[in-house]
């Protein structure tokens, strides 16, 4: 059956995508970058994020995009190994030129994380979660 994922993304600038996700600790397999698309991987277990250039996106979802200002499609959650890494992570946004939108914070006594938006406005969340505080 189904052996891998992939999450698509449109993006206004493949190459200010690809620079700010680089900025905040994302690579890429630049095997299958084209000048409209570029695969970034995420994770230990290699997931493909594919940010295509939005006219090529549209053509191939035959659907309108989002306003990504005034609504969200998605919300893409990561993981994190420590609180600290969210911290940085959320410095890295903005000095990467993201918007955190909810700034790092504890939550239900047992997760630790933060929100931003990319540069094209989709929603990412940044989790550490310690199950060792998961009520039972």
């Amino acid at each position: 059956m189904t052996k891998q994922i992939w999450l698509n993304l449109p993006v206004k600038d493949v190459a200010k995508a690809k620079d700010f996700f680089g900025k905040i600790g994302f690579s890429f397999n630049e095997q299958h970058d084209t000048p409209s698309s570029t695969c970034m991987v995420v994770g230990e277990g290699n997931f493909v994020v594919m940010l295509f250039e939005e006219s090529l996106f549209a053509g191939f979802s035959q659907n309108k995009l989002t306003d990504t200002q005034s609504s969200s499609e998605i919300l893409i959650s990561i993981d994190a190994e420590s609180a600290a890494e969210v911290d940085e992570l959320a410095e890295k946004v903005k000095e990467a030129g993201g918007n955190v939108f909810a700034p790092p914070a504890e939550n239900q006594g047992w997760m630790y994380g933060c929100a931003f938006a990319d540069l094209d406005g989709h929603r990412w969340n940044v989790l550490f979660m310690d199950f060792s505080k998961l009520p039972q």
